[in-house]
């Protein structure tokens, strides 16, 4: 009698099995479908201003004026590259152009050097007044950059870096350390102890268990901070509109000095906008798998 009961007990239940699996397949299989498409028309609907502001740097200022970037689709005649050969030959927005290379490049690379030594030294050495010196780092996030402008520009006044590349760097060095971090240290506080110890015992330096040890497996967090900063850097208009002067200012003071008393210049803006955003916007596109890992490793930990 037993291996009859056994035999009901192991039949009935197989017996309905592969309904409910083709069942559940076929759920998760439409619901991953309709997940990939609602995500993908938010991503088009997304890149509808880009491929506007591509479209308007394509039209002359009649054209814009007259009617909208969607007109194209009826009237794709309109489209020309004049708008661009007239934004290079225009040595004030080309050479806008270079500063900004000149302000975001050097502005990131310090933060990151900087900010990547500091917050090794926070999480994994230990010295007198660490802790308070971590609250002072974070505390200083919540520091507006307003409240700073006018302070910081009378130094630089004092010290002839005012209007210069150098002073635009400069600050946006120390407003970009704090977050940079308190990003980083909360990532390498993460790390495994017995590897820290293990190359301690083995005789290492603190340099070499930084370059060795800590920097190989911090990659992920460094690459998203290196993006964020140069994307920060990259589109800033304030600080570069307070502390450079016309020979030092980059592409998005040079394009509001572009806007007509009368007009909108929108064949000159849209270009030089588009431009402009192309640096950036294949940055990140090409670090985005780094940048979501970094920010999430470095906001969870």
């Amino acid at each position: 009698m037993t291996p009859v009961a056994d035999e009901i007990r192991i039949d009935v239940p197989v017996s309905g099995a592969p309904g409910r699996g083709v069942l559940t397949r076929l759920g998760s299989k439409l619901g991953n479908g309709f997940v990939q498409l609602l995500l993908t028309l938010i991503a088009l609907f997304w890149l509808v201003p880009v491929f506007g502001l591509l479209v308007a740097s394509l039209r002359d200022e009649s054209a814009n004026t007259g009617s909208g970037w969607w007109t194209v689709f009826t009237k794709p005649a309109e489209l020309t590259l004049s708008n661009y050969a007239e934004l290079v030959a225009n040595k004030a927005v080309w050479q806008s152009f270079l500063n900004t290379f000149y302000i975001a490049v050097p502005a990131t690379v310090l933060v990151v050097v900087m900010a990547s030594l500091a917050s090794y030294a926070l999480a994994w050495i230990e010295f007198p007044g660490r802790e308070t010196l971590t609250v002072v780092v974070v505390g200083l996030l919540v520091m507006p950059i307003q409240v700073a402008l006018i302070p910081v520009a009378k130094l630089f006044g004092a010290l002839g870096l005012f209007g210069t590349i150098t002073g635009v760097v400069l600050f946006h060095v120390a407003f970009g350390l704090p977050f940079a971090i308190f990003l980083l240290r909360n990532f390498f506080t993460g790390i495994p102890r017995d590897l820290i110890e293990a190359a301690r015992m083995d005789g290492a330096t603190e340099w070499v268990i930084f370059k060795r040890v800590v920097l190989p497996v911090a990659k992920p967090a460094i690459a998203s901070l290196t993006i964020f900063q140069f994307l920060w850097v990259w589109n800033d208009m304030l600080v570069a509109l307070v502390f450079a002067d016309q020979d030092s200012a980059p592409i998005t003071v040079a394009l509001r000095a572009q806007l007509r008393q009368f007009g909108t210049n929108i064949d000159l803006l849209a270009t030089g906008a588009f431009l402009s955003m192309v640096v950036p916007l294949g940055v990140f596109l090409l670090f985005q798998k780094y940048f979501v890992q970094g920010v999430l490793a470095g906001s969870t930990k």
